[in-house]
């Protein structure tokens, strides 16, 4: 064959040629003249290759890239063409020196698995393998693994590859497995599936846990049981719900549906049985009831079907053997012989759809009972729980008495969630219901002797007893109870229980307040007199009684007329108790003390109202000293009275003040007179009361003067009141005074009010807008104090608002007792308290009605027209500063000068004090 001339070399190759003359083994020569041929056609190359590999056949860079431009030749050719032919011996040629280099190895095998050569693949795989070295394997296992896992390749020859890559590298048995399972082969997938479970060292490489594992096995052997033999599935399941508690519910409906699949139904319901049984959670419970319902309504389903079908067999064979005798029939099988013979006896009946409804049915009544047996199992000590299953049984005794005996028996009274006691009480009113008073008794004696963890329990049961007897009208019977549960033990049981160290609540009964109660109402109501004191005595002498125990004994004794007695009660509890415990006591006392003796006994009856007051803390006297009040005004003296009010004003808490003196003011009124409660106002306002209730006082008091036409005294205290009310947030004082003024007053008394007005708005609103934040917050804002608060601020006074406040001065009464009591600035007193002299502080003999008015000659008035005495107050120096010093030199060398100059009023009026 003639070589065409396109493959001869060119006037351009002529160089490369002759220099590999020279050097034909010089790689680096062949590489350059492929290279300038980049752009040639590949037969040209092609021969390049064949001539550069048959001088340097071990040169890998020359074999790679031959077979790499071989490779993109045959890229989009059908695998039947030539050309693949012709690839795989260059190949194969390659392999001869190449057979060390993986890569080329990987590039033959991809493009045989490409061609689907299924022998000539797998061939080439092994010999890839015994070619190359172990640490080089890995990189022909990964495509041998997919050309096993494609389609067409045999099972039998992908398990063997697999079982043989398992050999090299087991930790992708998780793979192995996966491909077994889409193969169906379940019985070779479970067995790998298990003896990965069972390797404790096992690592997941795709990071399963070992929960997903024992599931996914789990699943393997129920949905194949039948394919699947040689494993206990059943142990490797229950192994499963041992070991994952979060998935029982569906591992018990999993082994369920094995024994299903393998037509062992019986066998089912009991795997089903004892799930519900074992479970210890509602979610796992629900899981498995409503799986095991499901199953018993499909087999009924599935019964009736068939019953149905084999009806109508039956008729349609009857219809055609009418007159045939079947014994003749020599052509019939055993079995469908013996199916005729025995049709229709009642022995080979297989309608047993009743039987089935029947168990569906009873499955469902039991689901409550199964449900509260998973909560027990999850705390056996919960006694509400106990209470619910026997409520499940109503109607049936004998399960409810097996409910409660399994309930005593298990409930630990330390460790019971609620009150154990009442299982042994209700389990005791079972039997009394059922007119068995005998068992009953013997219940309740069990019940007694338990350890209970408190001794309120072990004495409700005592006492539950108690009332069963007297339910029963054994009276006599529930005395003794009472007597046995109240005794004391002796000092050989106290002995012996020390020694133990571990004291039950029985040896504490004897001091169980609930237990003595209801001892002294059974003595009360079935006993004698001296038997129940006897009894309060007992709970006197351990120190046990409440305050109304007090009180009942003390009704008792009165009932009975054994009225000091009851006084002697009424003492012992007063020196018991303390308050506020033992108010009830003294209030009782008290009352039932003065309805009993009144006037007969009244010394007595003070020291007691005396004691108690003094004893009573201050929001717990006023009722005391309202008895006692009331004690003077029935059968004592009205002094005395007016005493008690006087000293209860000033005992009881400073928000009952105010309500106490108007009370005192009502009372002193209706005895003495309305004159005498100007004393008692007096009292009231300089006593240190709020400022709110101040103002009350003084708008009561006014009202008081007003209606006894005393109207100086009246407006009086309505200008001494007026320092607690802000006219912009209390109009209402200042309505009532302008009304007083409207109805009694002048033009002078009258802008009087309104310069009051003026001056106090202008006090509130300097203060409100100067004051610090902690005065701001007080409820009433004191004018004085405000206007200190200012001057520690720095900020001037105001000349006019000192003037005005000198000029009050001399109108002010501002005397201060000898006994150093302080009477308040601005207060005009009615005339009942000296208020000055020797008599400072002492009542007034004389007539305090009478107004001394002058004398109404025209000489006083000019007189007092021309001669105005104003009181002023010097202002301290510091108040001015350099600004005092610098005006008084001013004034001094105006006086110097003896010049006529118009003064200023100010000025006049400080040269006339200093004349003065």
């Amino acid at each position: 064959m003639a070589i065409s001339k396109d493959l001869y070399p060119s006037q351009e190759d002529l160089v490369y040629e002759e220099e590999i003359l020279r050097n034909p083994f010089s790689l680096k020569l062949w590489w350059r003249y492929l290279i300038s041929k980049a752009d040639s056609p590949f037969k040209k190359r092609f021969v390049i290759y064949e001539r550069a590999l048959k001088a340097l056949p071990g040169s890998y860079k020359l074999w790679y890239a031959y077979l790499r431009e071989r490779l993109e030749i045959v890229r989009n050719l059908p695998v039947t063409h030539p050309q693949y032919d012709s690839l795989n011996n260059t190949f194969e040629r390659g392999l001869v020196t190449m057979h060390k280099m993986p890569r080329i190895w990987v590039m033959y095998l991809q493009t045989l698995t490409a061609q689907r050569l299924v022998t000539r693949t797998r061939r080439t795989f092994d010999r890839a393998l015994c070619a190359l070295p172990v640490t080089q394997h890995e990189r022909i296992w990964e495509p041998y693994l997919v050309f096993v896992g494609q389609e067409g390749v045999p099972i039998e020859t992908s398990l063997r590859v697999y079982r043989r890559y398992l050999m090299y590298d087991p930790s992708h048995i998780e793979e192995f497995i996966e491909f077994l399972v889409k193969s169906s082969r379940w019985q070779e997938a479970a067995e790998r599936l298990a003896s990965v479970l069972n390797d404790d060292q096992f690592y997941s490489i795709k990071g399963k846990t070992k929960h997903k594992l024992w599931m996914e096995l789990c699943e393997l052997l129920v949905h194949h049981a039948n394919e699947i033999s040689g494993l206990n599935v059943d142990a490797i399941i229950r192994g499963g719900i041992r070991k994952f508690t979060d998935e029982v519910g569906m591992l018990w409906t999993s082994l369920a549906d094995y024994y299903i699949r393998k037509n062992l139904l019986e066998k089912a319901r009991d795997v089903y049985e004892e799930g519900m049984m074992k479970v210890v959670t509602v979610r796992d419970f629900s899981v498995i009831f409503d799986v095991y319902s499901r199953f018993e309504e499909s087999t009924v389903a599935k019964k009736m079907e068939m019953m149905s079908s084999s009806d109508e067999e039956d008729e349609a064979e009857e219809e055609n053997d009418e007159e045939e005798d079947v014994r003749l029939n020599f052509s019939l099988s055993v079995k469908e012989l013996q199916r005729k013979i025995l049709n229709g006896f009642w022995l080979n009946d297989d309608n047993d759809v009743d039987l089935r409804l029947a168990r569906l049915e009873e499955l469902m009544n039991r689901r409550p009972a199964l449900a509260n047996s998973v909560l027990l199992r999850q705390n056996p000590h919960n006694v509400e729980q106990w209470h619910r299953r026997v409520k499940i049984f109503e109607g049936d005794a004998a399960k409810q008495i097996l409910t409660y005996t399994e309930a005593v028996r298990t409930v630990d009274p330390m460790k019971a969630l609620g009150k154990p006691h009442t299982l042994w009480v209700a389990f005791a009113k079972l039997y009394e219901d059922h007119k068995d008073l005998v068992n009953t008794r013997v219940i309740l004696d069990k019940a007694v002797q338990v350890n209970y963890k408190t001794v309120d329990h072990l004495a409700s049961v005592w006492c539950e007893w108690a009332e069963m007897e007297l339910r029963h009208k054994n009276f006599n019977g529930a005395l003794e109870l009472m007597r046995r549960a109240t005794a004391v033990p002796t000092v050989e049981v106290r002995r012996r229980i020390a020694a133990d160290a571990n004291e039950p609540v029985q040896m504490k009964l004897h001091r169980s307040l609930r237990l003595w109660s209801f001892y002294v109402d059974l003595e009360e109501s079935l006993g004698t007199l001296e038997s129940t004191r006897a009894v309060y005595e007992k709970i006197l002498d351990l120190r046990i009684a409440t305050p109304q125990i007090i009180l009942n004994y003390a009704f008792l004794l009165e009932e009975n007329k054994y009225f000091e007695d009851a006084f002697k009660v009424y003492e012992r509890g007063v020196k018991i108790f303390k308050y506020p415990h033992v108010k009830d006591i003294w209030v009782t006392y008290l009352t039932k003390f003065v309805k009993r003796y009144g006037k007969a006994k009244l010394e007595r009856a003070r020291e007691l109202f005396e004691h108690a007051v003094s004893m009573a803390p201050s929001d717990a006297v006023r009722t005391l000293y309202l008895q006692y009040a009331k004690l003077e005004e029935d059968y004592g003296l009205a002094k005395r009275a007016m005493k008690v009010y006087e000293e209860a004003t000033k005992k009881v808490p400073e928000g009952q003040r105010l309500e106490m003196y108007e009370i005192y003011i009502s009372r002193a009124a209706e005895i003495f007179g309305v004159p005498r409660t100007r004393e008692i106002y007096e009292q009231a306002i300089e006593s240190g009361l709020p400022h709110k209730d101040v103002k009350i006082m003084c708008i009561k008091f006014a009202e008081l003067e007003r209606s006894l036409g005393e109207i100086d005294r009246s407006r009086a205290v309505y200008k001494y009141a007026s320092q607690y009310a802000d006219p912009r947030s209390d109009p209402d004082f200042w309505n009532k005074w302008h009304e007083f003024e409207v109805q009694h007053g002048n033009e002078d008394t009258y802008r009087e009010m309104l310069r009051i007005k003026r001056s106090v708005s202008a006090s509130y609103s300097q203060t409100h807008f100067i004051l610090p934040e902690n005065m701001m917050q007080k409820d009433k804002i004191d004018v004085e104090e405000a206007k200190d608060e200012l001057k520690k601020a720095g900020l001037p006074e105001d000349e006019m608002a000192a003037l005005e406040r000198q000029l009050m001065a001399p109108m002010s009464t501002t005397v201060t007792s000898k006994d150093g009591g302080g009477r308040r600035v601005g207060f005009v007193s009615a005339g009942v308290i000296s208020q000055s002299g020797e008599n400072a502080g002492k009542p007034v003999t004389g007539n305090g009605e009478d107004i001394e008015l002058p004398d109404e000659s025209d000489e006083d008035e000019s007189d007092g027209e021309d001669k105005v005495e104003i009181a002023q107050k010097e202002v301290p120096a510091a108040v001015f500063g350099g600004l005092a010093r610098k005006r008084e030199e001013d004034s001094k060398e105006a006086e110097e000068d003896g010049a006529g100059k118009t003064l200023g009023a100010l000025e006049r009026i400080k040269r006339q004090k200093l004349a003065q």
